[in-house]
């Protein structure tokens, strides 16, 4: 990891003075005094002595990796390093035209790896665009714009309604401020802020007294005090985290690397075996050097890469076609191999609509259907619908919907809703119960009312109720209301039903009435005491219905689910026993309690536990760290800043796209563009589907080049040399070139179909793959084997054949013969791959079984080819290039007859598997 380039990166971590005790802990007095500022703010001079000192206010960013850096690490592979010896080697002993194709293939391969990783996210300068252009501050007691660039801790700035909070910072006063930090906290509706010191160990989403830096404010007003700037802030301790995850390899590409390096290995040994038994029997060096060469040529699956990335490609495409985006093409395959889901909550497994869902009056529990943004549900009391709405009931609703600011507006069919998200919901509530909110409001308007505040956590209205009456109303939480009601009010059986509600995760809110006169003006001390109770009304963000099937498929298909939030214990927790994520009895974890585990403790409790909650930034990094220890393949999933850091550590990072932040999305892999937990699962199957198709891909490719390894190696082993003019030079079947096209463009032609494969039966139903997996299977391994020796004798047979037939025998002087000879091994060679293409397309089934239509581009890839080959054969120009020459039709046929014997000798080997093969084994078991 480099370091960050800012010159003063230590200097910038901690602000002038801070205390032992945390700011949000401190009184504001003691925090204006351990920073040497006053409520008037700082003078420019002091101003611009600590921007010198302490830095500007903006994020450091680590230089990204250059383009020459990203050119090597494409370069640096073994098989590309056996390649490019190869094509040295070719044009230094005179084949220029050989050279100079493998060339061409590094070229090709380089690039396509080159522009995939340079078009990667650049996450951490995302994190940049949510610090707010200007600010409003404080200046030698005026009040001034300044570039948020330049504020510095002691500066004091004021906030309104639809600032971005500049600096992270510590209230001085406040009015009806609220703020939005979902982003940092995941916490799904804005958070109350006050002046009031809180309790120094507070999590990050308790801490009352603080805004932080890139938050937005939604409500009311505020004057604080800057206690943080720059690095130092939560956005950039944040922007530290990612820098300290790594972005690890897929299991795709780790087995890719290895299987390269085996066969690179492989390729260096065979080379030089052949290297001495050329020499040994009599060629000259140059031309050992040159089947050597041709050999690595042979058994390079050059055309892997290609066929790799295009299969990717593909899979990009259908997932995007459900609504799933895939940023990075390695992302695809990991998918298909994902053993736990860390999901955030707030708008992926729930529907981030608060609900109203329990209602509580003085003659019991009732309870309300429907979920979200809509006036649709029925009032239930034991479970049976009512017919009429109940007077205490109607009076709760009432109460809702008077001491209420937010409004609905019908939106093209749907309704919508403005103002707090809490609020939205105690109109909903009403609209389910057949009240009607205009109606309300224009029989009782508002008269007065006193705002929410914070600080005493209770909203007043007072609204008309007849010519001389008014009716004042309030709304708040549950032990502030109860305070002011009257001694009739059984205050413990109400704290009872509050507990019980919040043991379900309810957010509950109590309401009460009294009566005044209309004249009245209200003042404060008219909601000291006199009110009535008139319920409580329990609200949560429900679970999406398709969540909940998601998660059931998730279990069936062996995938872990877990919840991590920064919510409270308790909504998590309820949540998680909707989603069957939670089991009862056995609590989650919170922040706090994971924070003073060891790391050992923490690789148990992550295994068992599966509800996380009051999680900070740190806190989901570690936990996906834990599970990669357990080698588990994590995908991780969030909408926030809090989440960018372990979206960036996880196998798999998934960001919202409609309630991202852009730090999310850049930090993730996979964006949802619905925001759904569904299109997770989808996009698991569509990863596995992959991974199957990419295993048929390999299992098709393989078996050629070890063909054409055997090829060369018997020709070289066995075949007697060939006299041209006094000089003994090797026979071979088949010129570098010719190879390469075999391996180029007929393997790559026919193995790009397999990617539009359906998926196998079984795809959900089986449990995902270990991360050490090898690709290459023992069944794969033998079915290559299989196929080789089938595909080398075939080629060799007839080519002996026809360069006999020809007249050929050892002398060379009749090139014609060989270059037919050669070219009818070439059509061998792509028979032999015409026909296995047809058994590759499920590799232990009947192709019965995937049906001879359902993928039309098979055919396509089969009539690309014959023309293809037909050019290969007849055109004067590919004739010289590749050495070709025209078959006839009988010699044609021959080919094609020989190929065809691969189709009973592997549908046996089907057959016999299958006898063994469990329902739902993955094509890639063993």
């Amino acid at each position: 990891m480099q370091e960050p380039s800012h010159p003063r990166k230590q200097a910038v971590l901690r602000a002038p003075g801070t205390p032992s005790v945390p700011w949000h802990a401190l009184i504001p007095e003691a925090v204006l005094e351990q920073l040497s500022t006053t409520p008037h703010g700082l003078t420019d001079v002091a101003a611009r002595e600590r921007l010198g000192r302490y830095g500007p206010n903006v994020l450091e960013r680590s230089r990204p990796d250059s383009a020459w850096k990203l050119l090597w690490r494409q370069i640096d592979s073994p098989l590309i390093w056996v390649l490019i010896a190869s094509a040295a080697l070719a044009i230094l002993l005179g084949k220029v035209t050989d050279g100079l194709v493998v060339a061409a293939v590094v070229v090709l391969n380089t690039a396509i790896g080159f522009v995939q990783e340079y078009r990667a996210g650049r996450a951490i300068e995302a994190l940049n665009h949510m610090v707010p252009e200007s600010a409003h501050v404080l200046r030698d007691g005026h009040l001034v714009a300044r570039p948020a660039a330049e504020l510095v801790p002691g500066d004091v700035v004021q906030l309104a309604s639809g600032d971005r909070v500049p600096a992270d910072l510590r209230l001085l006063h406040s009015r009806n401020f609220q703020v939005e930090e979902a982003a940092l906290t995941g916490e799904s509706v804005p958070a109350s802020k006050h002046v009031a010191a809180v309790a120094g160990d507070a999590e990050l989403g308790d801490r009352a007294s603080l805004a932080f830096g890139g938050t937005l404010v939604t409500s009311g007003t505020a004057t604080a005090v800057v206690v943080a700037t720059g690095s130092a802030t939560e956005l950039g301790r944040i922007s530290h985290l990612m820098e300290q995850a790594t972005d690890l390899s897929t299991p795709l590409t780790r087995e890719l690397a290895r299987l390269g390096r085996v066969i690179s290995a492989g390729i260096v040994v065979l080379s030089a075996v052949l290297l001495g038994v050329g020499m040994l029997r009599g060629y000259a060096f140059s031309d050992a050097v040159l089947v050597a060469i041709t050999l690595a040529v042979a058994a390079i699956p050059e055309g892997l890469p290609a066929i790799v990335t295009i299969a990717l490609a593909i899979g990009v495409q259908r997932m995007a076609s459900r609504r799933a985006v895939i940023r990075k093409l390695p992302a695809v395959e990991t998918l298909g191999s994902t053993t736990v889901i860390c999901s955030d909550k707030t708008g992926t497994l729930t529907r981030n609509e608060m609900t109203v869902q329990a209602l509580w009056t003085q003659a019991g529990h009732y309870a309300l259907t429907g979920v979200g943004h809509t006036p649709m549900g029925d009032l239930l009391r034991g479970g049976s619908p009512l017919e009429e709405t109940p007077g205490d009931v109607q009076a709760l609703l009432v109460a809702g919907v008077l001491c209420n600011e937010a409004d609905l507006q019908p939106r093209e069919g749907r309704w919508g809703m403005t103002g707090d998200p809490t609020e939205g919901a105690l109109l909903f509530a009403a609209r389910k119960a057949g009240l009607g909110v205009t109606e309300l409001r224009e029989r009782h308007p508002r008269l007065d009312a006193i705002p929410f505040e914070s600080e005493h956590q209770f909203m007043a209205t007072l609204n008309a109720g007849g010519p001389e009456q008014a009716e004042l109303f309030l709304k708040g939480a549950p032990e502030v209301v109860l305070r002011r009601c009257g001694p009739g009010t059984d205050r413990d059986a109400v704290l009872a039903e509050v507990e019980r509600m919040a043991r379900q995760g309810l957010r509950v809110l109590a309401f009460a009435r009294k009566g005044m006169p209309r004249a009245q003006a209200l003042r404060m001390q008219d909601v000291e005491d006199g009110f009535t109770l008139l319920g409580l009304q329990g609200m949560i963000d429900p679970p999406r219905e398709e969540a909940v099937a998601s998660v059931r498929a998730c279990h069936a298909a062996g995938i872990r689910v877990k919840m991590m939030t920064g919510d409270h214990p308790g909504t998590a927790e309820a949540i998680g026993l909707q989603l069957g994520i939670h089991a009862p009895g056995h609590p989650g974890l919170t922040g706090a309690r994971l924070s003073a585990m060891s790391d050992a403790e923490l690789a148990g409790a992550v295994q068992d536990t599966n509800v996380f909650a009051r999680l900070a930034p740190e806190h989901k990094l570690r936990l996906v760290r834990a599970l990669q220890t357990q080698r588990h393949v994590v995908a991780m999933t969030g909408d926030g800043v809090n989440d960018a850091p372990a979206l960036k550590q996880a196998d798999i990072g998934v960001a919202m796209g409609i309630t991202g932040t852009a730090v999310s999305r850049e930090a993730a892999d996979l964006v949802l563009t619905d925001d759904n937990f569904a299109t997770i699962v989808a996009a698991v199957e569509e990863g596995r589907r992959v991974y199957d198709n990419l295993v048929k891909s390999l299992a098709f490719v393989l078996p050629t080049n070890l063909g054409l390894a055997l090829i060369l190696m018997l020709g070289v082993t066995f075949f007697p040399l060939q006299e041209a003019g006094g000089v003994r030079e090797p026979l071979l079947a088949m010129r570098p070139t010719q190879l390469l096209w075999i391996n180029l463009v007929a393997t790559v032609t026919l193995a790009l179909p397999l990617a539009f494969e359906a998926k196998e039966r079984h795809v959900m139903r089986r449990r995902p793959r270990a991360p050490d997996t090898p690709v290459l299977s023992h069944f794969v391994v033998m079915r290559t084997c299989l196929v080789a020796l089938l595909m080398a004798a075939g080629a060799i047979g007839l080519f002996l054949w026809e360069f006999t037939r020809q007249g050929g025998g050892h002398d060379a002087s009749n090139p014609q013969a060989l270059a037919e000879a050669r070219t009818m091994a070439v059509n061998t060679v792509v028979s032999f791959q015409i026909f296995y293409l047809w058994l590759c397309r499920t590799l232990t089934g009947s192709t019965r079984e995937v049906g001879f239509t359902q993928n039309p581009t098979v055919f396509m890839g089969i009539a690309a080819l014959v023309l293809l080959q037909a050019a290969f054969m007849y055109v004067p120009f590919l004739q010289r290039l590749f050495g070709s020459a025209p078959l006839s039709l009988g010699d044609i046929a021959r080919s094609v007859l020989v190929g065809a014997c691969v189709l009973p000798v592997v549908g046996l080997e089907k057959w016999l598997r299958s006898r063994r093969r469990e329902p739902g084994q993955s094509v890639s078991a063993t």
